[in-house]
């Protein structure tokens, strides 16, 4: 992906979280802005698909079953243009932390997992700017099906990729769904340099490792602006 070699002058720094859903990634970046917040750190906090500009177009489109995998990609992308334009950038710029649950990495594992072209997808997404560091919390399938179903009556459709055809039953698609994602995670960890975190660890163990993590991109910042 060419955004991978160019590092835009920016003050801020950017955190991302990724994983499969039931991976408790969410959690883990609830618990980092609290820390962050109360090191004195100034922190924004973004989260996949929830740009007003499209948010009630995808809205209709899921609704209504009318998504096809290409589709579902374009507006995933207009989201996060729109969130990098006038939210993400603008933080970075003015020193802010910006903490994100998903990054471009969720479109490249899902969309490539629905059968779109992988090259396609990261063209897409070349405007994009890296990450300081990019959390993956890897938990196997059925640790993370059997989180979603403790928290919900139901899977939803498209988490469950019901829209693939893969199973008529919501459980099996998800899955054999939620698989095929795990393994573009998994091609995707060395090549990025995600921070591969053990998702079935307790929650304090796991948060810890990822302070540790972050506590040193801060420790090392005034070296980094003096040299």
């Amino acid at each position: 992906m060419k955004s991978t070699k160019r590092n835009p002058p920016r003050k801020g720094k950017l955190i991302v979280v990724e994983g499969i859903d039931g991976s408790g990634k969410s959690t883990q970046v609830q618990l980092l802005l609290k820390w962050l917040e109360a090191r004195g750190e100034q922190v924004f906090f973004t989260e996949w698909n929830s740009s007003e500009l499209v948010r009630q177009a995808t809205k209709r489109g899921k609704r209504k079953n009318l998504l096809t995998p290409s589709t579902f990609s374009l507006l995933h992308a207009t989201d996060f243009a729109d969130r990098l334009t006038y939210h993400i950038l603008p933080y970075l710029k003015a020193g802010m932390t910006v903490l994100a649950d998903r990054y471009i990495y969720t479109a490249f594992a899902r969309d490539i997992a629905r059968g779109v072209d992988p090259r396609w997808v990261r063209d897409l997404y070349s405007f994009a700017v890296p990450p300081d560091a990019v959390f993956y919390f890897r938990v196997p399938l059925e640790v993370a099906t059997a989180r979603i179903l403790s928290t919900r009556s139901k899977i939803k459709f498209y988490e469950a990729g019901m829209d693939l055809g893969l199973s008529n039953d919501p459980v099996e698609s998800f899955k054999l769904f939620q698989g095929r994602v795990l393994k573009e995670y998994d091609r995707m960890a060395p090549e990025y340099q995600f921070k591969v975190m053990d998702g079935t660890r307790s929650i304090d163990g796991q948060q810890q490792k990822v302070r540790a993590v972050v506590g040193k991109l801060y420790d090392s910042a005034p070296a980094a602006e003096a040299s």
